[in-house]
């Protein structure tokens, strides 16, 4: 292919969350007692920290599922989303143990009182330094609904439309420490009682990949998570939200397209292959870890894995995955499409130079603005590949000048600072 733009310096960032690592493999050590406490996470941190990644971004899920069989068992005993705490309290921890690494912890629109949230978010900026990051999300599934009370969660539509008010309403709190503010789905009059944040305001990160949650990145976002499947569709993805971040007013290069995925590592390009190669083989235990990763508000296991998936599912909850699911998975079974993919945008795989490389490429032809590496979720991450990641891959993108703090910008900046100071210093190669 041919690329579109020369490679320039991007943002690294690593997605996690404060749930069960890989606790029985080869490798776990002693993940099993210290992923409780929050040691396992703070360390890791630390790690991406000392090697230079820009932020770490935090998701959460706020209830214990029991989509699949109808029971909590396939949840707890694949460990793939649950377990799990709340990243927002452990963000205070982190803020004391890191020095420059930005730090993004997920809250829900549909749940959190918006006074609470601002007050928080600016409480947690003020101790990080100008460091804290929102992850926004409007929250799957009807047992998160009842947790707070309610009996379903609510539609779509009417989650975003929510949503959109909320973000107004936090921006002004944040901004005058008071609002007033009575919309169709929100009556809010609030005081903070807390200073604006160090930073002016967190930084907002939001992942929505339907029409309307690119609608609301466009208006809100800062960094945009995303795994759009193949350079094509992140290709697309990206113009999207820069279509809309223009419509609503705002310069497109304020917002950050980040695009996750796994990269594979190894001594040789070969060695790397197999190690790909073990970790997509489609075993048992992986295919039920990952039919529980899908199944958000839809029961996947209770469909024929020997057959495509059927044309009347629908969802209320992540519409964008199940989306991108019908299109990555057409033509194939569900088994074929559960084995041979997971949660990322392209596969990376070779030596580090060699991946890094990749990296240059992939975003020389989407035009993007960087990557959240991934450790692989629930169950599944090790110390081993965050120090094969961080010892390898970054100290390559760093003698590059591609990515890591020290390769532009202050590393004493805020975070939303550093990363426009890293977005300005691309556009203008």
């Amino acid at each position: 292919m041919t690329s579109c733009a020369t490679p320039a310096p991007f943002t690294v960032g690593w997605f996690t969350g404060w749930g069960v690592p890989d606790w029985s493999g080869p490798w776990a050590g002693d993940a099993a007692d210290t992923w409780v406490d929050g040691t396992f996470t703070v360390e890791t941190v630390r790690e991406l920290d000392r090697a230079g990644v820009d932020l770490v971004v935090m998701e959460d899920l706020n209830y214990l599922s029991d989509v699949v069989g109808g029971t909590f068992e396939q949840e707890l005993r694949t460990t793939a989303r649950a377990p799990k705490h709340d990243p927002v309290v452990l963000m205070s921890r982190l803020a004391a143990e890191t020095e420059r690494i930005g730090l993004i912890a997920t809250a829900s629109t549909t749940f959190w009182p918006p006074v609470e949230l601002a007050r928080t978010y600016a409480t947690l900026d003020h101790l990080a330094g100008g460091r804290v990051g929102w992850n926004v999300v409007t929250s799957t599934g009807d047992r998160a609904a009842q947790n707070f009370g309610l009996d379903a969660l609510p539609g779509h539509a009417a989650r975003y439309a929510t949503a959109a008010e909320y973000l107004e309403v936090v921006h002004a709190l944040w901004r005058d420490g008071s609002v007033a503010h009575r919309g169709e789905h929100l009556e809010v009059t609030g005081r903070t009682g807390t200073r604006t944040p160090a930073a002016g305001r967190p930084l907002v990160c939001q992942a929505g990949a339907s029409p309307a949650g690119t609608a609301l990145a466009g208006r809100f976002a800062d960094v945009v998570v995303s795994y759009p499947p193949g350079i094509e569709a992140m290709r697309e993805f990206r113009t999207q939200v820069r279509a809309a971040a223009e419509a609503a007013g705002r310069d497109p290069d304020d917002v950050q397209v980040l695009y996750l995925v796994t990269p594979h590592l190894g001594e040789t390009d070969e060695l790397a292959a197999q190690a790909a190669a073990r970790y997509y083989d489609p075993t048992d235990a992986a295919v039920r870890r990952r039919l529980v990763q899908m199944s958000g508000d839809i029961d996947f296991s209770a469909f024929d894995l020997d057959a495509p998936l059927p044309d009347d599912v629908s969802t209320e909850g992540s519409r964008s995955i199940l989306e991108n699911l019908r299109r990555v998975a057409a033509g194939r079974t569900l088994r074929e499409f559960i084995g041979s993919q997971r949660s990322e945008a392209v596969r990376l795989v070779g030596t580090a130079a060699s991946v890094a490389d990749q990296m240059e490429d992939v975003l020389a032809q989407v035009g993007g603005d960087g990557f959240l590496l991934f450790g692989g979720g629930g169950g599944v991450l090790t110390r081993r590949y965050v120090r094969e990641l961080c010892d390898g891959l970054l100290p390559e993108l760093r003698r590059r000048g591609l990515a890591g703090l020290s390769a532009t910008g202050d590393p004493g900046a805020t975070l939303r600072d550093r990363l426009r100071t890293r977005r300005r210093e691309g556009v203008l190669r």
